[in-house]
C-alpha cells in the first residue's frame, strides 16, 4: 500500500460517511446521500452529500432558476423555437440590455430590454441570497468569513457591470448581455469605445493579480505536492508545528528565490491576490465613461501613452496574403 498521496499515487479510503460536526437543529435540514464516486475520489473527497440548503438556498435556486429560465425561453424564441437551430445557434444567441433611449426605466417594453430586466433581477437577486447562504453556514460551523468575502469580491465586479456603472451612466443600456458571444464582443467594444482599455491603471493591476493568482495557486501546488512524502498536505499541522515537510519547502524556496511564504502566509498571498483581482477590475470599470472618457488621452495626458501614436509600428493582417506580391 502507498505511503503517502499525491496527484500521481493516490489511495481511496472506503469507510462510514462523514456527517460532519453536530450542530443543533441544522443537522435535520441536511439533504441527499451520501453516496460515494470513485472518479470523484481521484481528485479530491469521494462522498456526496449531504448537502445543507436551508431558507436561504433554497430561495437561491428558485430565484436563479426563474432568471435562467426567463433567459432561456428568450432565446428559444429568437430561433422560433426549433431546438435544432437552438443547439446550433446558442452560441451567437443573447437577451440583451433595455435599448439606450429607455434611460432608467423600471420596465421598458419587454422585447426592448424588459425581459433582460426581470432576467438579471432575478439571477442578481439568487446571487445575494447565495451569499447569505454562504456567510451562515460559514458561521454556523464556526468558521472564518474569508470564503464569503471573497465571494462579496466576486459580486462587486458583477454589480458595477450589470448595475452600478449602468445606473451612474444613466441608462441600462451600458449593462453586459446575457449571452456567451455576444458577453465577449460586448468586452472588446467596451475597450475600444473608451479609448484602450489597456491605459487603465485599475485594468492593468486586475491583470497583473490575476496572473499574479494564476501564479501562487501553482508554486503553492507544487510545492506541497513535492513535500506530500513528508506529510506536507497536511497543512495545519504544518502551520502549528513546523515539520519537515514545512522546512524542506521553506529551505527550497529560500534557497531558489532566496525569499519564502509560510505554509500559512501563503495562503493570505493567494487570498488578497484572487480578490483584488475582481476589486480593481470592478473599480477600472466603474471609472469608465464615468470619469475617463478616453483612457489613451488620459494616458497622454498622464504621460503614459506617447502623443505621437505613430512611432508605434503597424502590425500586420495576417489575413491578407502576400503571395504573388
Amino acid at each position: 500500500m502507498a505511503a503517502y498521496q499525491t496527484i500521481f499515487n493516490q489511495v481511496q479510503v472506503l469507510g462510514p460517511p462523514e456527517m460532519g460536526v453536530d450542530i443543533g437543529r441544522d443537522t435535520r435540514e441536511r439533504l441527499g446521500g451520501p453516496i460515494f464516486s470513485y472518479w470523484l475520489g481521484k481528485i479530491g473527497s469521494a462522498q456526496i452529500g449531504p448537502v445543507y440548503l436551508g431558507f436561504w438556498g433554497v430561495a437561491s435556486i428558485i430565484f436563479f432558476s426563474v432568471g435562467f429560465v426567463i433567459i432561456g425561453l428568450n432565446m428559444a424564441a429568437q430561433v422560433d423555437w426549433n431546438p435544432v437551430l437552438f443547439v446550433r445557434e446558442f452560441l451567437w444567441l443573447s437577451l440583451d440590455p433595455p435599448l439606450e433611449k429607455h434611460g432608467l426605466k423600471v420596465l421598458p417594453p419587454l422585447k426592448e430590454g424588459g425581459w433582460w430586466l426581470i432576467a438579471g433581477f432575478f439571477i442578481t437577486a439568487s446571487i445575494l441570497l447565495w451569499w447569505v447562504r454562504m456567510y451562515r453556514r460559514a458561521v454556523a460551523l464556526g468558521l472564518g468569513l474569508h470564503v464569503c468575502w471573497a465571494f462579496a469580491a466576486a459580486i462587486w465586479l458583477y454589480l458595477v457591470l450589470g448595475f452600478i456603472r449602468p445606473l451612474m451612466m444613466g441608462s441600462w443600456h451600458h449593462a453586459v448581455p446575457f449571452g456567451i458571444f455576444t458577453h465577449l464582443d460586448w468586452t472588446n467594444n467596451f475597450s475600444i469605445e473608451w479609448g484602450n482599455l489597456f491605459w487603465n491603471p485599475f485594468h492593468c493591476l486586475s491583470i497583473v493579480f490575476l496572473y499574479g493568482s494564476a501564479l501562487l495557486f501553482a508554486m503553492h501546488g507544487a510545492t506541497v505536492l513535492s513535500v506530500a512524502q513528508y506529510g506536507g498536505e497536511r497543512e495545519p499541522e504544518q502551520i502549528a508545528d513546523r515539520g519537515t515537510a514545512s522546512e524542506r519547502a521553506a529551505l527550497f524556496w529560500r534557497w531558489t528565490m532566496g525569499f519564502n511564504a509560510t505554509m500559512e502566509s501563503i495562503h493570505r498571498w493567494a487570498w488578497w491576490f484572487a480578490m483584488l483581482t475582481t476589486l480593481t477590475g470592478g473599480i477600472g470599470i466603474l471609472l469608465t465613461g464615468t470619469v475617463v472618457d478616453d483612457w489613451t488621452v488620459w494616458g497622454q495626458k498622464h504621460g503614459i501613452v506617447p502623443e505621437d501614436l505613430d512611432m508605434w509600428p503597424v502590425t500586420p493582417d495576417s489575413t491578407v496574403s502576400s503571395w504573388g506580391e
